[in-house]
């Protein structure tokens, strides 16, 4: 699943940002399912993280974050060695990724008309 624009959005519209509060105190939102995306394109936690500019440390810790905010992994790392170490995605990872993204598209739809609304608002003040 290809991550989303990484480009910042005009200063001057209205976008939709969607950050999902879960059990657990823990929170799912759009730069931890783009790691998951990134670690699922590339096949390796480090390659994701130089990818979104973040340390390979930062890119774990979230990891392990949302492992233990699921109670499962999402994310399933390989050691290295002789062919090297990697990651992928294990079901329940892919699953939330589709889950976050239906759930984003369908809150962008319904707001779509109010989101108009607020950048007319903005580009006729």
């Amino acid at each position: 699943m290809p991550a989303k624009s990484d480009k910042e959005p005009p200063r001057d519209t209205a976008l939709l940002s969607l950050r999902l509060n879960l059990a657990r105190n823990g929170r799912l939102g759009p730069g931890k399912v783009a790691l998951l995306e990134n670690i699922a394109s590339h096949g390796s936690i480090s390659a994701a993280a130089r990818r979104m500019n973040m340390s390979y440390k930062r890119a774990w810790d979230l990891v392990e974050e949302l492992n233990t905010l699921f109670g499962k992994p999402l994310v399933a790392a390989k050691t290295g060695g002789k062919q090297g170490g990697g990651a992928q995605l294990t079901e329940t990872g892919l699953a939330v990724i589709g889950r976050f993204r239906a759930v984003e598209r369908a809150a962008e739809e319904a707001a779509a008309v109010h989101i108009e609304a607020l950048n007319a608002e903005i580009e006729s003040g």
